[in-house]
């Protein structure tokens, strides 16, 4: 689960972080409101659940009240990576002389916590990854030891000189790893960390993200949750025993079985295909399933070809063709259908399928390179 920055570093806040002055505005009024009180410069900042801001216009500087009303009114309703910016965060302008970054995640090569520290802020931690990545400093975090000052000085001589702004960091790095851990987080991070020109240090933005298995004890962050469309409709398929993740593909897959349903999607790749999701209806022979699946599937305008492969153990192949033949009864569905049935009555559920007069083949891999072929005369 992922936060806006303003919520993120409202969370710094509680915990004695340093942040700039600023407020959530929702429309224009509220910016040219909020930037009057301010002083001048204002920064206007999309608030969107996605990186690259900045890159895509989101993110301006007002040097007067007018600019940041021509901001509030460019960014509000702007589209940035196919999400529309509902709310802006108006700030206020800092100078500063220098930018880092910080943050922790979790390392699964050590099982641990992770502190990553660079000198070159202000930009994505993976273009620096790509580009320079000795520039990035990594600290396991012995989770029996926690962030000792120790270690938290270690990491901030590795990127100041000034005593005054090690002692600072200090206590920031630990707080930071006090979050991390309080709020079952699986990303913080601050980029930039920047040194003001009277030689403090400031969150300039924040981000956090957490681990969703553990919102159960976290309500205060789940209440933060905005899903969007995709992770709507992940959710309305758990409440209906499905597994579901839209993907960018263009072939829909229904599956049985986590395993098999990663096995078809490499399937798919192989041959020269992209499969649009994963969706696993589990083991119920429930028919109703194969129609919520079916529904969800047609639900992505992305989907050309759907192709249903099903090994028949718990979960029973007529039952399957009969969901099947059901969900096509009620739906509209003009897209075509590539059928693999194996396992438990398999025999009875080819036969349901081709009184239907749907493509059945015999293996996966039949089945992937059909739905390819297909895909291709479809466009």
């Amino acid at each position: 689960m992922k936060i806006h920055e303003y919520q993120a570093k409202e969370i710094f806040s509680r915990y004695a972080i340093p942040v700039t002055k600023e407020k959530v505005c929702y429309t224009v009024e509220e910016v040219v409101e909020t930037a009057s009180s301010f002083e001048m410069p204002v920064v206007v900042k999309a608030q969107v659940l996605v990186g690259g801001r900045g890159k895509a216009g989101g993110v301006k500087l007002a040097r007067s009240v007018e600019e940041a009303r021509t901001a509030g009114e460019q960014i509000l309703g702007m589209d940035i990576k196919g999400l529309t910016v509902e709310k802006v965060l108006v700030a206020q302008g800092i100078k500063f002389n220098s930018e880092y970054y910080v943050g922790l995640t979790i390392d699964r090569n050590s099982k641990s916590v992770i502190f990553m520290a660079s000198s070159e802020g202000g930009v994505e931690i993976e273009e620096v990854a790509k580009d320079n990545p000795n520039a990035i400093h990594k600290f396991v975090i012995d989770p029996d030891l926690g962030m000792t000052a120790f270690l938290a000085r270690k990491i901030a001589f590795k990127l100041f000189n000034d005593f005054a702004l090690v002692k600072q960091a200090v206590g920031m790095f630990q707080k930071l790893y006090q979050i991390f851990i309080d709020t079952d987080a699986s990303l913080v991070e601050i980029n930039p960390l920047v040194v003001t020109d009277d030689g403090q240090l400031l969150a300039l933005d924040g981000k956090m993200n957490f681990d969703d298995n553990a919102l159960f004890r976290q309500p205060a962050i789940e209440a933060l949750n905005e899903p969007d469309e995709d992770e709507k409709k992940e959710l309305e398929a758990k409440e209906k025993g499905l597994s579901y993740i839209r993907l960018d593909g263009t072939i829909g897959c229904m599956v049985n079985g986590a395993g098999l349903a990663m096995a078809t999607m490499d399937l798919v790749k192989y041959f020269g295909g992209q499969p649009a999701n994963f969706l696993d209806i589990g083991g119920s022979s429930s028919p109703q399933k194969v129609i919520d699946a079916m529904n969800l599937l047609l639900s992505d305008k992305n989907v050309k070809v759907v192709m249903i492969n099903i090994f028949g153990g718990i979960t029973r192949c007529d039952d399957v063709a009969r969901g099947l033949v059901t969900a096509l009864q009620q739906l509209n569905v003009d897209i075509p259908i590539v059928v693999r049935l194996s396992g438990t009555n398999a025999r009875q559920g080819l036969e349901i399928i081709k009184e239907a007069n749907l493509p059945v083949v015999n293996t996966m891999s039949e089945a992937a390179q059909e739905a390819i072929r297909l895909c291709a005369a479809c466009q």
